[in-house]
């Protein structure tokens, strides 16, 4: 990494899609082909690529189209979403509140988040900045708390209390969005000014990354804008920017390959922008520097033999190839990929912007560019990594196929589908809510979920998401030993998006305290009295306070009868209770004469006669 490159940094960050050609090394020929065949192969619409050398920016071009049907091309002026190579970005901004004092690389999460807690009570009290920085928390992703949600930042991260851990603390490398999204809390509560608001004044402003924001909110201003494509149902669709910015820290960033590569020469020249620091040298080698190990699996050694340590610093994947090191982050967000990456032994950094979800062009092409650049010899990782994600793709068809042939044909629901609508909660993911649309049920969760249910087998269903992006999965309704709908297991989170099932239990419906009729004051005097039960020996009184009856049972609170017809009544109490309990009396003759007490299953219905065949309050 080199200093003092103030003479040579404007002429870089000025470089745009206009860049010649002729400033491009002899060894980099072959790459327009590469790129061009390698997106045709993976079905990619659109790319575009930077790189840099030293102080210059030696390549800046886009490739295909914004938007597959549309004439658009991509440029190096197109915005993508970078989604997860933003952890760099809110990486760096906590080694300037280190460097300010502010903060310490290991002070307690609860010194700057006082209501912040984990599951465990120990990690609560030992986890510290370093950690959440470095996928070490012991905690699986827990994605479906903010993917496609309305809740804010400080919402998901009061929920994270309920996600159980899945390691110990620091035992082991677990990707997690929820942690960063803590770190940018941690830096907009110090700073005393937004995560988002932090990331203009303090590294988009300096670095002159001028086109380049934290929210999807922006999107709809800009005229050149890559539009985010998936493969669905076998076929290549347009889809929704999806909106992030309640996990903003961990990847809401949006920007192009000609800003892009100024924060790579930022970060080629050990956080320095001209002869200016952002960053004291200590703390920009820590976001450089390995805190957790990443185990390297048989197939990834095989496909890849050049590489043989992976570990994570602050924001940025550190590994070796080809005896160099390399620092690097991809990002995948709906419908989009990136990947920036540096091997700074060589001055080398690159910028690879995609608008296709989850493609690995992006590092088939980081590393072809590598080799190129090495002059090692030649290679086609597109093809290599190609053919495994065609064998995998075949295998995953294999699954699906063999769980349609375990589904048992000719059944049907336990209960009327009217029996399963209701709300069902989850302490970590929130509620979800299911009614019924002409025939059948739909599933809601918060603004980004809506699927209708198609029966499986059983109990157990298929939610089709109107977002077809998203997928489909299976959920299972659970039943009580009363035969009763209890709760609702989802097979996995929406999209594979989360490793573990959410389980959700039945919320009772709320009491219904608003009357349906109305009934006049001398009218409700019939109903007022003592009334026995034999079987078994009790006795209930009603009085009349006021204008509402009032329902006393021994050893209970005094209970509000709400008119839902003029015989028929609800019973409501000073604190919520479950829905299923109402009051029916027989008339004769304008009396009331008898009163059945109606309860939910499995407590039964009891009939009522009045005590001694008086009226108690007359």
């Amino acid at each position: 990494m080199h200093a003092n490159r103030s003479f040579k940094y404007l002429a870089g960050i000025l470089l745009s899609a206009s860049a010649s050609q002729a400033q491009l090394p002899a060894a980099y020929a072959p790459l327009d082909a590469y790129v061009e065949k390698a997106m045709k192969d993976w079905e990619v619409p659109g790319a575009a690529i930077a790189i840099v050398k030293g102080d210059s920016v030696i390549y800046a071009k886009g490739f295909g189209v914004r938007a597959i049907g549309k004439p658009d091309k991509v440029d190096a002026r197109t915005i993508f979403a970078i989604g997860s190579a933003s952890k760099a970005f809110t990486g760096a901004g906590v080694a300037m509140l280190v460097d300010e004092g502010k903060i310490r690389w290991d002070d307690p999460v609860t010194q700057h988040l006082p209501g912040f807690q984990m599951y465990d009570a120990y990690a609560t009290r030992e986890l510290r900045v370093r950690d959440i920085l470095s996928h070490r928390s012991g905690l699986a992703r827990g994605d479906l708390v903010w993917y496609a949600s309305s809740i804010d930042r400080d919402e998901i991260l009061r929920r994270v209390r309920y996600l159980k851990p899945s390691w110990s603390l620091r035992s082991n490398f677990g990707y997690q969005n929820i942690m960063f999204v803590a770190a940018g809390q941690i830096t907009a509560t110090v700073a005393k000014q937004s995560w988002d608001d932090f990331m203009r004044d303090r590294l988009f402003v300096p670095l002159g990354m001028t086109e380049t924001n934290t929210t999807v909110r922006e999107i709809s201003k800009l005229a050149n804008v890559a539009t985010p494509h998936a493969r669905i149902d076998d076929t290549l669709r347009v889809i929704a920017w999806r909106n992030i910015d309640n996990a903003g820290p961990a990847g809401s960033i949006n920007s192009n390959v000609t800003d892009m590569a100024k924060w790579v020469q930022f970060q080629l020249d050990s956080g320095k922008v001209g002869k200016k620091s952002l960053l004291t040298a200590a703390s920009f080698v820590e976001t450089h520097t390995p805190h957790t190990i990443i185990p390297r699996n048989t197939q990834a050694r095989t496909l890849n033999p050049f590489t043989h340590y992976v570990s994570y610093g602050f924001g940025w994947f550190l590994e070796d190839y080809r005896g160099r090191e390399v620092v690097h982050h991809g990002g995948n967000i709906d419908g989009m990929s990136a990947l920036v990456a540096m091997m700074p032994e060589e001055d080398l950094g690159v910028v690879i912007l995609t608008n296709m979800n989850g493609t690995a062009l992006t590092s088939v092409l980081m590393r072809k560019i590598f080799d190129l650049h090495l002059g090692a010899p030649a290679k086609d990782w597109s093809a290599d990594v190609l053919k495994l994600a065609k064998a995998q793709e075949v295998q995953a068809k294999a699954v699906q196929k063999k769980k349609e042939e375990g589904r048992a044909k000719g059944t049907k629901p336990s209960l009327a589908l009217a029996k399963y609508v209701g709300t069902y909660n989850d302490s970590l993911y929130g509620q979800v809510n299911v009614k019924m649309e002409k025939d059948h049920l739909v599933l809601t969760s918060g603004p980004g979920f809506i699927g209708d249910l198609e029966h499986w087998h059983h109990n157990t269903f298929r939610a089709n998401w109107r977002d077809r992006a998203i997928g489909k999965f299976l959920l299972a309704f659970t039943l009580s030993t009363a035969g009763e709908v209890d709760g609702l297991k989802f097979e996995q989170g929406p999209g594979a998006i989360a490793e573990e099932a959410p389980d959700y239990r039945k919320i009772a419906d709320p009491a219904d305290t608003v009357a349906k009729v109305q009934i006049a004051k001398a009218d409700l005097e019939k109903f007022v009295g003592s009334w026995e039960s034999t079987t078994p020996p009790l006795t209930l009184t009603v009085d009349l306070i006021g204008d509402e009856l009032k329902l006393t049972v021994p050893g209970q609170p005094v209970y509000t009868l709400v008119a839902m017809t003029s015989s028929r009544f609800k019973l409501t109490g000073p604190t919520p209770m479950p829905a299923g309990f109402f009051v029916e009396y027989s008339i004769e003759g304008g009396s009331a004469k008898g009163m059945k007490l109606e309860q939910p299953a499995p407590q039964p219905t009891m009939n009522f006669v009045r005590a001694n065949n008086v009226r108690a309050n007359k």
